[in-house]
């Protein structure tokens, strides 16, 4: 009986420490967000830090990747990323499928290399 109340205690801590302090910050930008028009100066600069943060988190996974991201080569992470975008491209800019692609070019990679 006691492993239940372990498990429940640990899904309240994840709750609790990681879900709840970030639901809040997101909530507040929703409501922030509504006042902010589409074409205005602020959109525009949230737009330009967003881009500049997610650009900043593929290069770190590019560049100096952790775990076992780490032992693929960086030729097939670079690979992967440019199979990723051409996908995105000829795909009606779809996500979806620039993702997929990127994940299956680096899956086979690390399959054929024996990674």
């Amino acid at each position: 009986m006691s492993h239940g109340w372990s498990e429940a205690g640990a899904i309240m801590v994840v709750l609790l420490v990681g879900f709840l302090p970030t639901e809040v910050w997101r909530a507040m930008a929703v409501l922030a967000g509504r006042r902010v028009e589409a074409g205005s100066e602020v959109f525009h600069w949230v737009k330009a830090v967003a881009a500049a943060l997610l650009a900043a988190v593929i290069a770190r996974l590019l560049l100096v990747p952790a775990g076992p991201l780490a032992l693929m080569p960086l030729a097939l992470r670079l690979g992967a990323v440019a199979g990723g975008v051409a996908s995105f491209a000829l795909f009606r800019r779809s996500v979806f499928f620039g993702v997929v692609a990127g994940e299956v070019i680096l899956v086979g990679g690390a399959l054929l290399l024996g990674i």
